[in-house]
């Protein structure tokens, strides 16, 4: 029982009390200079929002899916300045919307050419209402859209994962992974009715049933060879809208 008491706080990004912890920690990894305007046409920034799938729990900065997408945007001539992360591990919808509330670019006028967001493990892990979640999810939409300056086309919401294929879900995922589409089924049909970009990567985070190379060290959160396999079908989505005049 020690030995199962240890491994929930090392892998600590699903659970409550690792909540009270992380929260101590700096939200942001990597941050931009912020702006009160839309950046110009040769530049651009990105925010990304969400839990320890955004900021890369258990694997290396640069390895993080906004870490790649910044790179792989880069690569393909579009220069994306560093961007600017409010992410946490074991936040849930309610502590994304505190933290963004909290920071200053909710106060400063701040917009963003691109806005992420990936939400919802914690509130499933956490046994959160269906419906609470989808009211949350809701308003961290229209904070995402008003972010990226009104145009809901520049916001991209990613599904999801099913941490249930994990190591630490063995044994579990018949049950956790029907409730991981459940709240897949409300953050998508709230993107799709919102107008913003929605990717589904429940299905890349499968793979890692039978692939352990997609999944980090702690076995729990995904490896940089996943968060690239999402970054490959995500760059294309980002690349075409910024592209786009």
């Amino acid at each position: 029982m020690k030995a199962f008491q240890i491994i929930l706080i090392a892998l600590a990004g699903l659970t409550s009390c690792a909540k009270k912890t992380e929260l101590a920690a700096s939200p942001t990894s990597t941050t931009t200079t912020t702006t009160t305007t839309m950046p110009d046409s040769n530049s651009y920034t990105y925010l990304a929002l969400g839990d320890s799938y955004t900021i890369g729990q258990s694997v290396e900065p640069d390895e993080s899916y906004p870490i790649q997408l910044t790179t792989d945007l880069i690569n393909q001539g579009l220069y994306v300045h560093s961007p600017k992360i409010i992410a946490v591990t074991g936040w849930t919808t309610v502590n994304l919307i505190d933290a963004i509330a909290a920071d200053p670019i909710s106060h400063n006028g701040t917009k963003y050419s691109f806005v992420t967001l990936l939400i919802g493990v914690n509130d499933q892990f956490q046994g959160l209402e269906q419906s609470q979640y989808q009211t949350n999810f809701v308003q961290l939409l229209h904070t995402a859209i008003n972010f990226a300056g009104g145009d809901s086309t520049r916001v991209f919401v990613l599904s999801i994962p099913d941490y249930g294929v994990t190591p630490f879900g063995m044994g579990r995922d018949s049950v956790i992974g029907p409730q991981i589409d459940q709240f897949n089924a409300i953050n998508k049909a709230a993107s799709l009715k919102a107008g913003v970009n929605y990717l589904d990567i429940t299905g890349i985070s499968r793979e890692a049933a039978t692939d352990p190379n997609l999944i980090a060290n702690d076995g729990l959160h995904p490896s940089g060879e996943m968060y690239a396999l999402w970054v490959q079908q995500l760059e294309p989505m980002v690349a075409a809208r910024l592209m786009k005049k």
